[in-house]
């Protein structure tokens, strides 16, 4: 990867360029411009665009937007991350202070250097900078499997407190029930030993009936 993978570079408030550098001829710088013109400005995102064999990559954050074009056979990720680094320093110099009053182009000549620093940087730790994102984005996949599975389980859990509540709801139905049959058993039972003891009652009567009867048919005397 060579230095002339990075064309050019602005930062930007709003669609007014603060500062811009590049060492390419063309007209990328009106064409980024353009692309600028057509960005949301409240929406903090990253932006790439394609044209002529190149990519117009943005980063906008904040209402400041800071682009990047390179040549498409450089790797977005790659452009994002020198995004990332401007945006950091850019802060740390101009955030809440100068970058707020700062005139178009006011900054070339403090912020321009800067931004071929970074390209430099970029280019010559390259190979660094993709491992750390491959490393970077395997963790994200990682972290959102686990967040996947940690949903499952507390679905799971859910689903398992329901049939638990399930389940006790039907063990207090079955008591109810076993109470109810119990008590209708204990009304039976004496229901049908009231009627044991009339029938018994009445044979008692019918016998001493008869026993009188006979005594008295036989003058039962001693």
């Amino acid at each position: 990867m060579g230095q002339e993978s990075f064309i050019y570079s602005f930062v930007a408030r709003g669609t007014m360029i603060l500062a811009e550098y590049t060492e390419f001829t063309g007209n990328f710088p009106s064409i980024a411009a353009q692309c600028l013109q057509k960005l949301p400005s409240s929406s903090n995102s990253k932006f790439t665009y394609n044209c002529d064999h190149h990519t117009f990559n943005f980063l906008v954050e904040d209402g400041y937007a800071y682009c990047v074009v390179a040549k498409d056979s450089l790797s977005k990720q790659i452009s994002i991350a020198f995004l990332e680094r401007v945006r950091a320093d850019f802060k740390k110099r101009y955030g809440g202070g100068k970058a707020s009053t700062a005139i178009a182009k006011s900054l070339n000549k403090e912020f321009g250097p800067v931004m071929k620093e970074h390209m430099n940087y970029i280019v010559d730790h390259a190979e660094e900078i993709e491992k750390l994102i491959k490393v970077k984005a395997q963790v994200s996949e990682v972290k959102n499997i686990m967040l996947e599975n940690i949903d499952k389980a507390i679905d799971r859990g859910e689903n398992l407190t329901v049939l638990t509540d399930k389940t006790e709801n039907l063990r207090s139905q079955a008591q109810e029930y076993k109470k109810q049959g119990t008590q209708v058993r204990r009304k039976l039972w004496y229901q049908n030993m009231k009627i044991k003891l009339v029938v018994l009652g009445i044979l008692l009567l019918l016998v001493l009936i008869i026993w009188i009867s006979v005594c008295h048919g036989f003058n039962c005397t001693d």
